[in-house]
């Protein structure tokens, strides 16, 4: 990692510039894969699936046998950690779930808002250098609890064309049993216009690697929802002297096995917390079975000195991270200050890889400081919110008025006798 002492405030966008995607080269490619999708169908999962995966299935649907194998084969302890995860995970997200408040805006006219589930959505979970099971619990549980009429889950199968027993095992847990072995650009593809065999649906969640970003990006464009912009994996760790450099050294890690392209910052006002953090950090990249991924973003990633509190609290508005920590002496009142994060971790004792897999927050969370404007998945993002009213004849002529005078203002006669005809 390289080290930077003491920047300018206003540099540090430049200087915490992430790195280049490359999604223009790719769009091109995604762009044919989904062409050939549309036109082909199944035929030509398979044949991508071949391609791009080097693995021969005769089908994308996962059939209730292997569903079953699957839960054979899970470990006992796994399933048990599952279970717990999914436990909170839902306690959690319950939480989110909005009762219909209906509201008297005038006396006869009654205002509400109703949450509904989006009726079909797509799940993506990337199954390729890991296979990401606790990502069926982030978007298989919000979308059971919206009440999601119709949920497909798109998956890469393995080399031997099969889904990781885990996957499946999370899957059938939360109640979703309709399961694709197909990944990649293809498998968004099918989910956005449908082929013979996988659902065309409304909406698709999850992350995935650039070339799943590329592909939900165009898709985005042709009239189908998508959660958020993506990007590689991200944690900014803010530390002062006090801190355990072990702990901010792990914290730093485990953001940087995810990819080659993953970003890691830290961001200290102590040259003593820094120069610890990274001498440890060295020690326990060795041991690592994913340490020639991790090396790779650390070459990418930087550590800011910087001269106070609020300057940490500066870095970490302006980069917006995915994951922020706070291993600071008053952490739970810088917390408080924090206004572009996508998920925050407070306290020597909040590891990322807590709400990666278990403490109940979500973990589909936007990156690429696309967390200045949105928010991580939850309930929210697998319902679509319908306002109703309800006039009654004393709440239309009181209202009336209003109407017709503005309505005749902005030149919208047919506005205005809308409203007229029920006042006569």
């Amino acid at each position: 990692m390289d080290v930077v002492r003491y920047p300018d405030m206003a540099d540090v966008e430049r200087i915490l510039q992430r790195p280049a995607q490359g999604l223009e080269g790719l769009r091109e490619l995604a762009m044919e894969v989904i062409d050939n999708v549309r036109k082909s169908g199944d035929v030509a999962l398979l044949r991508y699936t071949l391609m791009f995966d080097n693995v021969v299935i005769s089908s994308p649907a996962v059939s209730k046998a292997e569903l079953d194998e699957a839960e054979r084969l899970t470990p006992p302890n796994l399933k048990s950690a599952i279970e717990q995860a999914a436990k909170n995970i839902k306690t959690f997200h319950a939480a989110q779930q909005e009762e219909v408040k209906k509201i008297s805006t005038m006396p006869g006219v009654t205002c509400w808002r109703k949450s509904v589930g989006i009726e079909r959505v797509g799940l993506y979970v990337p199954g390729g250098s890991a296979p990401l099971f606790s990502t069926v619990l982030m978007l298989g549980i919000p979308a059971q609890l919206a009440g999601c009429a119709r949920v497909a889950l798109c998956t890469p199968p393995n080399k031997s064309g099969k889904v990781h027993p885990a996957i499946l095992y999370a899957a059938k847990l939360v109640g979703v049993t309709e399961i694709y072995k197909v990944g990649g650009m293809q498998a968004v593809a099918a989910l956005a216009f449908g082929t013979e065999s996988v659902p065309r649906v409304d909406k698709i969640l999850g992350p995935g690697n650039a070339y799943v970003t590329a592909a939900k990006q165009l898709v985005s464009s042709m009239g189908v929802a998508i959660d958020m912009p993506a990007g590689p994996s991200e944690v900014m760790v803010l530390a002062d002297v006090k801190c355990n450099p072990s702990f901010v050294a792990a914290d730093l890690l485990s953001q940087a096995e995810h990819g080659a392209d993953s970003q890691v910052v830290l961001v200290s006002d102590s040259p003593i917390a820094i120069s610890r953090t990274l001498r440890i950090l060295q020690y326990q990249l060795k041991e690592l079975q994913r340490k020639d991924i991790a090396a790779k973003a650390l070459e990418k990633s930087k550590a800011l000195l910087v001269k106070n509190e609020d300057e940490m609290l500066c870095v970490a508005n302006t980069y917006a991270a995915e994951h922020l920590i706070i291993a600071t002496r008053y952490a739970e009142q810088l917390a408080e200050r924090v206004v572009n994060a996508g998920s925050v971790f407070i306290g020597p004792y909040s590891p990322e890889s807590a709400g990666d897999y278990a403490s109940g927050t979500n973990h589909a969370l936007p990156t690429a400081g696309y967390a200045r404007a949105f928010s991580g998945v939850s309930v929210d993002s697998f319902v679509k919110k319908i306002t109703f009213q309800h006039l009654t004849p004393d709440g239309i002529r009181g209202i009336g008025v209003t109407v017709e005078a503005m309505a005749e203002a902005e030149g919208l006669q047919a506005h205005k006798n809308a409203v007229r005809l029920r006042m006569l």
